[in-house]
């Protein structure tokens, strides 16, 4: 798979609106904007006059440019942007901010000065945000990095991380490149930026570039933050024309014969929003659509998230959904994660649905609308969910943990002639070939509701629960994690060479009954787990899937392992089609390979002890 970013050229408009500058006499949303801190400003060493002096220097250089290149978490920037974190430092400050922003600006620009083949004006970047605490001060590092790079800047104040890329798209904004400012599902303390241009979110080489770059002048000290923004960025109310674009998709689809502009009257839905960006949804969206959305949850933003975490893996956000869709006989509960990039549903019987059942419903939908397409996944999907994608008629790629990967992998198979219409990780994030390879949660939402309606307008009594009635839930399953044991700048390293040598044992045949899984189930023969075509993807963590097999029961279930790319530990994910299955691999692990290879040296292997010894999880 080509290590280029996701591209929707083909499908996009070509006409951009034009680009003006902000008139002087337009009214700045906030005046004289200043920084509540000051920023020490270290000096620039420009001669040494000892060797020590030398080293000492170099030293320090150098560990500041690590401080930015850690931020870097795939295709993502994410840090600890304020104190109240047990064990963890603040490294994402306004002055880091400011440097990588400078920078994207400055590769915005660059980039389109090559595909234009001139220098170009006017460049315009927009920036939205998540309801973090710690987003003002950060967004002002936002602009005046990208101010210092020559673009011109937008304010879109809260938003979604989809809207944020629809920015680029939609006329009249079209931005030339969009932030949005987010830490997604992680505590109040974390936050981070994503970043998009027309052609989709960045890639993780693309990102690192970025943030090289960000370092050199982070450690020079050229990114000192201005206390005062020159010029204030322009507000913009995006979110209003995205909430308008997703009800006219409603609209369009359902094609209601008896009230077509509200054509969700007589059905009652349920949003937990979990105090994140998605609250909209429910006002902006389904209520003006005819919903009825009595007993929603969490709905206005609050960056200390008071209630639960917002992320639809969380068993309390799911399970307070699914008490109000029961409590108040809903038809349908949605719960979102705070920039509203994933989601997951609870059906009018209160079942939940994320993982691989929200996979397996999305699949059904869209095999009904494209039969025959190929389905893409990432590796921690069960044999089970398989089964249902082929059944239905569809083909099932397992490929790398990584939305990113999960996506492009997609992206990659549709340039090679591949139909692949839906691609989704087991977190929830899910793109659609239709919905320019966005992860978008709200979209997976709509997609689910226009369903929804279309099976009542046919006359099914049954509820979209009843699209997945057959799929088999894995016997059993187990997530684990081990911390790698080094400094945090060798923690990368160290996890490579641990499961680089997991590779190397079950190559050597050290242990019995494990072959590595290069593609499981899939029908495409190049590239999966493991790339073999010619251009293969970057890789942005180290990963490996080990199906597991005896002489008695042949293939019983499959091991994962995964270094994490947001932080310093590599997770084991084992599933099984047996009883004490997952107790038995995760025995074999220990033993047999973590002990035995001096892996135990590299990382902390207490909780595999804990769940190899008691068979519970801590």
């Amino acid at each position: 798979m080509a290590s280029t970013s996701t591209s929707t050229s083909s499908i996009l408009p070509q006409n951009n609106t034009a680009r003006t500058r902000l008139a002087p006499s337009a009214k700045p949303f906030h005046s004289n904007l200043k920084f509540p801190f000051s920023v020490p400003i270290a000096n620039k060493v420009t001669r040494i006059k000892s060797s020590s002096t030398a080293k000492y220097n170099e030293v320090v250089v150098d560990e500041e440019m690590d401080k930015i290149r850690r931020l870097q978490n795939g295709s993502d920037v994410r840090g600890v942007a304020l104190e109240g974190e047990k064990g963890r430092t603040v490294d994402l400050t306004p002055p880091a901010v400011e440097a990588i922003a400078h920078s994207f600006g400055e590769w915005v620009i660059n980039g389109l000065e090559k595909e234009q083949g001139r220098p170009v004006e006017n460049v315009r970047v927009s920036l939205g945000k998540d309801p973090r605490v710690s987003g003002a001060s950060l967004s002002v590092a936002v602009f005046a990095g990208l101010a210092r790079a020559g673009c011109m800047v937008f304010d879109m104040g809260l938003a979604t991380t989809p809207a944020c890329f629809m920015s680029t798209l939609l006329p009249p904004f079209a931005y030339d490149a969009s932030i949005m400012m987010t830490a997604s599902h992680l505590p109040y303390t974390r936050n981070g930026l994503k970043f998009f241009t027309k052609k989709g979110g960045l890639t993780s080489p693309e990102v690192e570039e970025i943030c090289d770059k960000a370092a050199r002048k982070y450690a020079n000290r050229l990114a000192n933050v201005s206390t005062m923004l020159r010029t204030t960025p322009t507000r913009v109310d995006f979110m209003s024309a995205y909430a308008k674009h997703l009800r006219e998709i409603i609209k369009e689809r359902v094609n209601h014969p008896l009230h077509y502009e509200t054509p969700l009257e007589g059905f009652q839905i349920i949003v937990n929003a979990g105090n994140g960006s998605g609250g909209f949804f429910t006002w902006d969206v389904l209520d003006k659509l005819g919903a009825d959305t009595f007993g929603s949850l969490h709905l206005n933003p609050d960056g200390m998230f008071p209630n639960h975490i917002p992320n639809p893996e969380d068993k309390t956000a799911m399970a307070l959904t699914r008490a109000a869709v029961l409590e108040n006989s809903a038809d349908l509960g949605i719960v979102f994660d705070t920039d509203v990039d994933r989601s997951g549903v609870v059906d009018a019987k209160g079942n939940p649905i994320n993982g691989d059942r929200l996979i397996a419903l999305m699949s059904a939908i869209v095999l009904r609308e494209h039969p025959g397409t190929t389905v893409v996944t990432d590796a921690r999907t069960s044999m089970a969910l398989t089964r249902f994608i082929t059944d239905r008629g569809g083909q099932h790629c397992l490929y790398r943990v990584g939305y990113r990967n999960v996506i492009d992998k997609g992206v990659q198979l549709n340039k090679d002639g591949i139909e692949t219409h839906l691609m989704m990780e087991t977190s929830g994030h899910g793109a659609l070939k239709e919905n320019y390879f966005l992860d978008d949660g709200a979209y997976m939402v709509v997609k689910i509701i226009i369903e929804m309606v279309r099976m009542k307008l046919a006359g099914s009594q049954e509820g979209i629960g009843s699209l997945i009635k057959d799929l088999e839930e894995p016997l059993e399953s187990v997530e684990l994690r081990m911390n790698v044991i080094s400094e945090p700048r060798d923690a990368k390293a160290k996890a490579v060479e641990a499961i680089e040598t997991f590779r190397s044992y079950i190559e050597e045949g050290r242990l019995e009954g494990w072959e590595l899984d290069s593609c499981g189930e899939c029908w495409v023969s190049d590239g999966c787990l493991v790339d073999s075509n010619d251009n293969p993807a970057a890789v942005d963590a180290h990963m490996y899937r080990a199906k597991v097999s005896d002489a008695e029961q042949g293939e019983y279930g499959w091991i994962h392992l995964r270094q994490s790319i947001h932080n310093p530990n590599v997770a084991v994910n084992v599933q099984s089609t047996v009883h004490g299955g997952c107790l038995s691999i995760t025995r074999t692990l220990r033993d047999k390979f973590l002990v035995a290879s001096g892996v135990d040296k590299i990382l902390d292997i207490t909780q595999i002890d804990k769940y190899a010894t008691s068979g519970l999880v801590k």
